[in-house]
């Protein structure tokens, strides 16, 4: 066992990352689950549960960004585009985040997780129409979701979902260059938090594990329905986690 780990914790955030895994697997949103549990259950400091759950992104995601090379689907060449302001944004959204209190993240977090989840609740099918967005425009809107996604994380697959299909990529392809641009974003990301003290290196190794495994049963439970079982439970656990975080009990 991790020293300074119990061991009930240490499962607890196993099987959180486990669910994690298979909802982000399905659409999106797994993380906030993740960092609310840690937080709130663990007991770890907001900041550090917020940069502890960026290693369990980064193993998924780049397990995402190799699985989908073996289905002959690359996302690499298609993302190169925002890959720049989303770094930038990114960079910029880890820095800041990580310079405000515990007290702050954790209430401003609470807050987000509810539009979020129902977001979640409601995967973006594409629109079949292509826009052709001005590069300016492109630019500051994966700038907008690089911060968004140094800062909190939780949900930026789903923005980056909504924003790529928009361009009249199928979802397929979409989650092809989603997969490349968050692990590239968390790439980023990850090292402020490291070097800032804010990141929990025992939970985080067992919270990957859990977002692996995860990650690899999700689509296959979405296919055999699963999410019927998974979406429930993930609205629960988020709606008490959010009430604790912002204080409501």
């Amino acid at each position: 066992m991790i020293a300074g780990m119990e061991l009930i914790d240490a499962m607890l955030v196993a099987g959180a990352g486990v669910v994690a895994g298979i909802v982000n697997a399905m659409a999106g949103g797994g993380s906030l689950l993740t960092v609310a549990l840690l937080n709130v259950f663990v007991g770890l400091p907001g900041l550090v549960a917020n940069g502890t759950n960026r290693f369990g992104v980064l193993v998924q995601n780049a397990s995402s960004v190799a699985s989908y090379r073996k289905e002959g689907v690359r996302g690499f060449r298609r993302a190169v585009p925002v890959i720049l302001p989303v770094t930038i944004g990114s960079l910029l959204g880890s820095i800041l985040v990580s310079s405000v209190t515990d007290e702050a993240f954790e209430r401003i977090f609470g807050v987000l997780m509810i539009p979020l989840l129902f977001i979640s609740l409601r995967p973006p099918r594409t629109s079949g129409t292509q826009i052709n967005w001005h590069p300016a425009l492109t630019a500051a809107v994966f700038f907008g979701i690089g911060l968004y996604g140094g800062a909190f994380q939780a949900g930026v697959g789903l923005l980056l979902v909504v924003a790529l299909s928009r361009s009249g990529l199928d979802l397929v392809n979409a989650n092809a260059i989603k997969v490349v641009v968050i692990f590239i974003l968390t790439a980023i990301a990850l090292p402020v938090f490291i070097a800032r003290g804010q990141v929990d290196w025992g939970f985080a190794v067992v919270l990957a594990v859990g977002f692996a495994i995860g990650g690899w049963l999700g689509a296959r439970l979405a296919v055999r329905g699963g999410e019927k079982i998974i979406r429930p439970v993930l609205v629960a656990a988020v709606v008490a986690l959010a009430g604790r975080m912002i204080g409501l009990y």
